[in-house]
């Protein structure tokens, strides 16, 4: 699995992490491109529109999403390009293992952002 903080540093970055989830954040320009690299299961949330172009296995698609977009994003491998007019911000939270249930009753379990 490449992971895209090494492939590809000029364009990813790690916005947060624990050891639940890694969140990402993608910026690019138009005609930038990627180097293959793999995403685990993950929520994507578009911070701008965007069109690109992903490659995988001799296959291609057109992807076309406007901002403020929530998608889930099944574990893949691809390479991508920015084939738009505009800047790709990009978020994706990544997801590391299940959920861990916590009981509000028992009054350890923390209120609020962390």
């Amino acid at each position: 699995m490449a992971d895209p903080i090494a492939t590809n540093p000029e364009l990813y970055s790690v916005a947060f992490e624990n050891d639940r989830v890694r969140v990402l954040r993608y910026r690019d320009r138009p005609g930038d491109r990627t180097l293959p690299h793999s995403h685990p299961d993950s929520v994507m949330i578009t911070a701008s529109a965007f069109e690109r172009r992903l490659h995988h296995g001799g296959r291609s698609v057109d992807v076309s999403l406007p901002a403020g977009e929530v998608r889930w994003l099944d574990a893949q491998e691809h390479a991508g390009e920015n084939i738009g007019d505009t800047e790709t911000v990009t978020f994706f939270v990544e997801l590391k293992d299940s959920a861990v249930v916590r009981s509000l009753s028992s009054g350890d379990a923390p209120l609020g952002p962390s």
